[in-house]
């Protein structure tokens, strides 16, 4: 057998395997009880979700998408349940994201699985936002993408000194979704384009101290917050909040460090307050210091498309509500799974690992207007409503 026939055998059999990979999925996607990857308890006074992925830092699955929806809707309407806490099993993660490799081998392999998978996604979002029940989710560990649109939103975020933040999408190709818009533009200044355009990691109490958390607690002290919470009677959202807040003041990690960006924040709020990615780049450059480098060499990384996407999202978003953000970042999920950069973002840094993606187009000047306004064109019947 020559090489050739050989490496056609080999591509057909990966062809393959990839395909039972992708419809194995998909059942267990269907399957009600898919190997507990999501733990739905009534205990006390709550309603608790423990995100069950531990090995695979609680990313989502539309299997668990699904559960948490469902339960979350049927505790909305329960008199006896006064409140709703999520959490992640393990110590690595809360939830590192959605599991965007299946999303995208599925596209490839012609499976219609993403317009379901972001528009389940984001549905459960705004649930999360326009939850009638006080919802309380506790960030220990990684806590980036999917993670972030299922607590941000939430009334409180308990953050603890092993979680870390981040939305790291422009790096694949593809935008700070599940309600991103909505949330980063309304940070202090223009820190959260800073972190959109960047993916920069925010650690511990800088969750907190950036605004994306409520409450900071020492890790040690998280299983004890959680009692004390189960075992409140009928509480009122305001008694939620005193546990919480009397947990927060007791917290002594960190406590006399300044925020970790402090230093940075006015060459943040002067650089990322253009309104072009190129006058961005140009601010950094002009700025000279080492931190504006340090942030350009990044920005640099990054897929051309996503960042003028991403920038524009969060100009758009600042002065939408949820619901609205949520609509237009459908629009742009979907325009991104029919593009280059997300499959190739994913490849080179979730598959093949080269960690060198070749976006197409390769350079800023090359994304068009036209370009962007496609991604956020209407899709007609098919957008996503509330």
């Amino acid at each position: 057998m020559g090489q050739r026939e050989v490496w056609r055998l080999m591509s057909r059999f990966n062809a393959f395997k990839r395909t039972n990979t992708i419809l194995h999925h998909l059942r267990m996607s269907k399957h009600t009880d898919a190997a507990e990857d999501v733990l739905l308890e009534k205990k006390g006074c709550a309603g608790v979700i423990t995100l069950n992925r531990p090995k695979l830092l609680n990313t989502l699955t539309l299997n668990m998408i699904r559960q948490i929806y469902s339960q979350l809707k049927k505790w909305e309407q329960d008199p006896e349940t006064f409140l709703i806490i999520i959490k992640g099993a393990g110590e690595k993660a809360f939830c590192a994201g959605g599991d965007i490799r299946v999303i995208s081998e599925a596209e490839k392999a012609k499976q219609n699985m993403a317009p379901v998978f972001f528009r389940e996604e984001y549905t459960l979002n705004n649930a999360v936002g326009s939850c009638q029940k006080p919802y309380v989710a506790l960030i220990h560990g990684i806590t980036m993408g999917g993670g972030v649109g299922l607590s941000v939103h939430g009334q409180f975020r308990v953050a603890t000194e092993k979680c870390l933040f981040a939305m790291p999408e422009t790096a694949i190709g593809l935008f700070p979704d599940v309600g991103g818009g909505y949330f980063l533009p309304r940070l202090q200044g223009k820190l959260g384009y800073f972190l959109a355009l960047t993916g920069f990691r925010l650690k511990g109490r800088d969750v907190y101290r950036a605004g994306i958390a409520t409450h900071f607690v020492d890790s040690e002290k998280l299983a004890m917050l959680e009692e004390d919470l189960l075992a409140l009677k009928s509480p009122s959202k305001e008694n939620i909040a005193s546990v919480l807040e009397n947990y927060h003041t007791e917290s002594k990690i960190d406590q006399d460090k300044s925020f970790m960006l402090e230093e940075h924040m006015d060459k943040i709020n002067s650089c990322f307050s253009a309104n072009t990615v190129e006058e961005i780049i140009e601010n950094l450059k002009q700025d000279g210091s080492s931190f504006a480098l340090e942030q350009l060499k990044v920005i640099n990384k990054m897929s051309p498309t996503s960042l003028k996407i991403t920038l524009r999202q969060l100009m758009e978003g600042s002065s939408k509500t949820l619901q609205e953000v949520l609509t237009m970042e459908y629009r742009l999920s979907q325009a991104c799974m029919r593009g280059h950069d997300f499959h190739e973002g994913v490849r080179a840094l979730l598959i093949d690992k080269d960690q060198s993606p070749k976006w197409k187009p390769a350079d800023l000047k090359e994304v068009t207007d036209e370009d962007l306004n496609n991604h956020f064109k209407s899709l007609g019947s098919n957008d996503l409503k509330f």
